[in-house]
């Protein structure tokens, strides 16, 4: 099981979060999470939160080992030919530790606030899957050819490519049954869902049958949830057990309300057994 810590930068300082980064890389953990917001989700709605990409940028360069990402990227806030250059940066910036999680997005009333156009659910969902195609051709190939409904490319060239190849992974953070889920199971590399065991397990059985449906080995899309730590440690345990019980790879743990004691007892207490199971 690989466990990545969740440092949300709402709230925080630039040098809050670089501490955070630092302290779950000197931790052990395998990965560094942000989110993809442009104000608090909690607290303050006027107090402090850092854009991500950039954010990504400067602990790509202040990081040796941890992989660094967002949870999720939303397809709204930039063109996909943008935010391409943007991972291929940080994915060059880091030597290769980059993740792109990205999804249809939700915060109705923050794109309100900013004047960012805010489709329908399933333009946002047909929006993210042409994005995805147009990231993954501006990676891959040069004088790159894209014609949808909502993005196009004409000849399109970005270099230099990913230092991954053939590009970082792609997660999708996903819920929804009817489009979203089938969405995952078509092109993504990661699928990154949210709820009880019982309701991730479910959504994830869908994801291997609409897989097979697309011709893809539900075996190679990659199952991620989250973990509160906020939990009596064997509540905390039994969930981690079970979520690996059911495929499940990659954990995301929320930094916890009561702070750094909290996670420093899990690093000490807990983590090793989970990383072992």
């Amino acid at each position: 099981m690989e466990l990545g810590l969740d440092c949300t930068q709402h709230q925080l300082s630039w040098d809050g979060l670089k501490e955070r980064v630092l302290y779950a890389e000197s931790a052990g953990f395998d990965g560094a999470w942000v989110f993809d917001h442009f104000k608090p989700l909690y607290g303050d709605p006027s107090g402090p939160c850092l854009e991500s990409w950039t954010l990504l940028a400067g602990l790509a360069a202040v990081t040796e080992r941890i992989r660094l990402g967002p949870l999720v990227t939303g397809v709204t806030y930039r063109h996909p030919s943008m935010l391409a250059t943007e991972v291929v940066t940080v994915d060059h910036i880091s030597h290769g530790r980059v993740e792109l999680a990205i999804g249809a997005a939700w915060f109705e009333d923050e794109h309100v606030e900013l004047g960012i156009d805010f489709p329908p659910a399933r333009e946002r969902a047909n929006r993210l899957e042409e994005a995805i195609r147009v990231i993954k051709l501006l990676m891959t190939e040069d004088n790159a050819i894209f014609e949808g409904d909502h993005y196009r490319l004409s000849g399109a060239t970005f270099n230099p490519k990913p230092v991954q190849s053939p590009h970082p992974p792609v997660w999708i953070g996903a819920g929804g049954e009817k489009v979203m889920l089938p969405l995952v199971a078509r092109v993504a590399d990661v699928w990154h869902g949210f709820g009880s065991v019982q309701e991730v397990t479910r959504k994830s059985r869908i994801i291997d049958q609409h897989a097979e449906k697309a011709g893809r080995d539900p075996s190679s899309i990659g199952r991620s949830t989250s973990l509160s730590i906020s939990e009596p440690w064997d509540e905390v345990r039994t969930r981690a057990n079970d979520l690996s019980d059911a495929g499940f790879s990659y954990l995301t743990v929320d930094w916890p309300g009561e702070g750094r004691e909290r996670v420093d007892e899990f690093v000490t207490d807990v983590m090793p057994e989970i990383k072992a199971g």
